[in-house]
């Protein structure tokens, strides 16, 4: 690496979170990546799970050329071809009746779009959201965000509250165990309704608990979530950032869950790497909030360019058959997890849909006690033999790898990967015993 990168890199960036890779990257095509030494490395989180079709997948780089030779951006009242194709596309794809679309630029806005939207037709302000979950890093956003980085930072928004997520291998309630009864939506309600002033306006949820440890609602949850905020007057907004565009198997959560949401925020899954998002909600609910003033007007709203590429990658989750092999793909990356599990007593857990898999890491299966120190030493082991892997650590979520690597991972990268948390798993361990370290 030249010395000139490598000292920008160390001195010249703010230190956003989490720990930065000690290389500059050059290249990503598919499922790997290359750094400036020339080695290659496996990304299994699909870069920050947005490389939906693959890094630079030929489709969205000629969707980026064609729209670059014609428009990147316009003013935003100006409509361009592109996001009036990407907005018939999506509304033909999207279960009723949902319909109407705002392109916006990242999850976050998407999200903030959605909650004022609510409140605008609601004439409310309090929003509830599910412990473990992510809905992004702005100001309405972040306050509905319960997974981590809430220190330090002052007062959220009025009106906010937190009930606890459907987690049955680690219920936040010390309830259930193994199978959730769904006993924390009944005494989260039951909360939100004793603190709430009578100013209901929305619900926010991912149909995944993506942050929160890949947590996979009980059957019938969301329809229970339907009934209590119709009673309540809340509006349900679905984030379906990570579960969107077939990386479940199924173009959307709502359509698997038969759960049409009020609302439905998508970004990450939809521009294949191309900062891009949306808000979409049906005709009533979009014309009572245009009647009531909403606005949310921005520099980069209905840019052309970005939908070019959205377009692209949907067309080419289409031309690919690429929720088939979400489907399929998830299915024998599964039976190969399983396989370690039974080697391993401390994969305690494997939850997940297509190709969005949680492994929870526990020093036994008995207490479930969370091993922070394995997963955080494996995660640094696999790094150094080629597999990029994202571990979400929280004392009171565990330890649980998300493996959400692109769509168009190949049977024989599934198994290179998991050659790699093979050894991982089982070199750190020893090395762990040797230690007589058992956990952290």
């Amino acid at each position: 690496m030249p010395d000139d990168l490598k000292s920008a890199m160390d001195d010249c960036l703010v230190r956003y979170g989490g720990e930065l890779y000690g290389e500059i990257v050059v290249a990503a095509q598919g499922a790997r990546v290359r750094d400036s030494t020339g080695r290659e490395i496996l990304d299994f989180t699909s870069g920050q799970m947005c490389a939906t079709v693959g890094h630079s997948h030929p489709a969205v780089v000629e969707a980026i050329k064609e729209s670059a030779g014609h428009a990147i951006h316009l003013f935003s009242g100006m409509i361009p071809e592109s996001v009036a194709r990407l907005a018939r596309k999506i509304a033909d794809l999207v279960p009723r009746p949902l319909k109407r679309s705002l392109f916006v630029s990242t999850g976050s806005e998407s999200n903030e779009a959605a909650l004022k939207m609510a409140k605008h037709v609601t004439g409310g302000f309090e929003v509830v959201a599910l412990g473990g979950s992510w809905h992004g890093t702005t100001g309405a956003a972040g306050a509905a965000s319960y997974a981590s980085h809430r220190r330090g930072f002052g007062p959220t928004l009025p009106g906010m509250y937190a009930i606890p997520e459907p987690n049955a291998y680690r219920c936040p309630i010390e309830h259930c165990r193994d199978r959730c009864d769904m006993t924390c939506l009944k005494v989260g309600l039951q909360l939100f309704d004793m603190q709430s002033v009578g100013a209901p306006a929305a619900l926010i949820a991912e149909p995944i608990i993506s942050a929160g440890g890949v947590i996979v609602p009980p059957e019938g949850y969301f329809d229970r979530v339907q009934e209590a905020c119709r009673a309540r007057g809340l509006l349900l907004i679905f984030d379906e950032a990570q579960t969107a565009f077939g990386r479940i198997g199924a173009a959307f959560s709502a359509s698997k869950l038969g759960v049409v949401p009020d609302i439905m925020t998508v970004s990450k899954t939809l521009g294949g790497g191309i900062p891009l998002a949306a808000t979409i909600t049906s005709d009533e609910i979009e014309a009572q909030a245009h009647d009531k003033g909403f606005a949310h007007y921005t520099s980069h709203v209905s840019d052309p360019l970005p939908a070019a590429v959205g377009l692209a990658v949907i067309e080419t989750i289409e031309r690919e058959r690429l929720i088939e092999r979400a489907r399929e793909l998830g299915d024998y990356m599964m039976a190969g997890l399983r396989g370690l599990q039974q080697r391993y007593e401390a994969i305690g857990d494997l939850r997940g849909e297509g190709l969005l898999v949680g492994v929870e890491l526990v020093t036994d299966r008995e207490s479930r006690q969370p091993h922070h120190l394995l997963g955080a030493r494996t995660t640094s082991r696999c790094l150094e033999l080629g597999l990029s892997m994202n571990i979400r650590r929280r004392p009171e979520r565990g330890s649980v790898w998300r493996i959400a690597p692109p769509l168009t991972v190949t049977r024989e990268e599934i198994d290179q990967a998991l050659e790699i948390l093979d050894r991982a798993l089982g070199e750190t361990l020893d090395e762990l015993a040797r230690e007589g370290t058992r956990t952290i």
